[in-house]
């Protein structure tokens, strides 16, 4: 069986590997040149260095990555930092630590009882909505806002710009006043009501294509280069530019989906699918990347900032890039030994959720940025000298995280066709566990799907 996967992000990259071991003959259509889609890395000419087109974390609860990393012959724990749970601000005012050695939840209790810059009351309040939540089920009202939610539970205004807001943001990217209380719980559920490894923070130690999608590129037919423009649905298979295959998964963004299933014939479930698609909203994410003289050592590798849109303060969180990252693209294949030197010192701020940010010229918004790492990070070991800086603005970073949406699953109209990635129904927000889960699963129903017609 001939399959055609088309995008060579992260979903696309998983749906391809689950067939191949599947036993299918799997060819990836990707329109840029490296793996990783919206997790990829990238050369910058302005800093003389390779980077990430945003700044990603990952969790101890996305099993089903860490999963596939390991069949790629990928120790995890060699690619990834893994840090205990914990919530640091640059200013040393507030600070939120797990207490690893405890049992879970007593490890988090710990924490929140320990917590500096948090008063007893909201203390109490913290540790009695996580408490109230895992006896639901993890279940908030239908329909919720992540601030309705938190006002009905009686949240602490400190305790909601400290801990709740930041949370949000970092996993919805979708402000509280807007996002869905549901899909937060999700996140909530699956870090800190699994095992208690679960809710540990795991930073990559190199570049996000490295981290693996070059690895399974390297095991793929992969057509770099080659943007998709024509489906061509017919009973017996499906085209893709001309090109045969038996099933086609689609793991590209949800507009570039719309247009090629709009190339499919009129079926009569067809609108309400792409009314779907057509409905999802999109939020920015901004990243500033600066290249340092020498290292700057943070006391813990992602440090809080308090933003101030008022001031032109537009950044959310510090994060210090792990020095044995590579600095300059090692070419496909495996990446435990990338053949070039040391990355130069960096650190990068990022702004979630990066509407009235994006509204700003770069030079006005970098500058902003600057003014407000020099007044929250004043405790802290004085910056070293920039060398250079780069802003990026991805407008469509991830789907807006509403309550009530209705996100489509993998399954098309068109039976031969399935999509894939964060923006569909996965149960969770648009992060990088749900594209891996929704490119495997859209696989796994392709091939059965195939094999169930051939049978039957």
């Amino acid at each position: 069986m001939k399959a055609a996967v088309v995008g060579a992000g992260w979903a696309g990259l998983a749906a391809a590997l689950r067939l191949r071991d599947l036993g299918w003959e799997t060819t990836v259509f990707e329109a840029g040149r490296t793996p990783g889609g919206r997790a990829r890395s990238v050369d910058s000419a302005e800093l003389g260095m390779r980077i990430d087109n945003g700044q990603h974390i990952l969790l101890g609860a996305y099993t089903e990555t860490l999963a596939l990393m390991r069949g790629l012959g990928i120790d995890p724990e060699q690619r990834l930092q893994r840090l205990g749970l914990g919530l640091r601000s640059a200013d040393g005012r507030y600070r939120l630590q797990a207490w690893p050695w405890l049992p879970r939840p007593l490890h988090l209790l710990a924490g929140i009882a320990a917590a500096r810059g948090l008063g007893w009351p909201d203390r109490l309040a913290l540790a009695g909505l996580m408490r109230r939540l895992r006896r639901r089920q993890w279940r908030t009202p239908p329909e919720a806002t992540v601030e309705q939610w938190l006002q009905a539970e009686a949240q602490p205004g400190r305790l909601v710009r400290l801990f709740w807001r930041p949370l949000c943001l970092a996993a919805l990217n979708t402000a509280p006043s807007q996002a869905c209380a549901q899909l937060l719980a999700h996140v909530l559920r699956d870090s800190l009501g699994g095992p208690k490894s679960a809710s540990d923070l795991l930073l990559p130690r190199t570049g996000l294509s490295e981290l693996w999608p070059a690895d399974a590129a390297a095991l793929l037919d992969m057509r770099y280069g080659h943007a998709v423009r024509r489906l061509a649905y017919l009973p017996t298979h499906v085209e893709i530019d001309g090109m045969a295959f038996d099933a086609a998964i689609l793991a590209v963004n949800a507009p570039v989906a719309q247009r090629l299933l709009r190339q499919c014939p009129a079926d009569a479930a067809g609108p309400a699918f792409l009314d779907r698609l057509d409905a999802l909203d999109y939020r920015p994410i901004a990243t500033l990347t600066l290249r340092l003289a020498k290292p700057w050592r943070l006391p813990w590798p992602m440090l809080m900032l308090e933003d101030d849109p008022a001031r032109g303060w537009h950044g959310q969180w510090l994060f210090e890039q792990l020095p044995d990252r590579p600095a300059i693209a090692a070419g496909p294949g495996p990446a435990d030994k990338p053949a070039c030197p040391e990355a130069p010192p960096a650190v990068t701020v990022v702004v979630s959720d990066a509407r009235a940010a994006a509204r700003l010229s770069r030079s006005d918004l970098s500058a902003g940025i600057l003014e407000q790492l020099r007044a929250q990070a004043a405790a802290l070991p004085p910056m070293p000298e920039i060398v250079a800086g780069e802003l990026l603005v991805d407008k469509r970073a991830t789907f807006a995280a509403v309550p009530g949406l209705a996100r489509p699953g993998n399954a098309t109209p068109w039976p031969r066709v399935w999509v894939a990635g964060d923006w569909t129904d996965t149960g969770y927000p648009a992060v990088l566990e749900g594209a891996v889960r929704s490119g495997r699963s859209a696989a796994t129903a392709a091939a059965a799907w195939t094999s169930a017609r051939g049978t039957g």
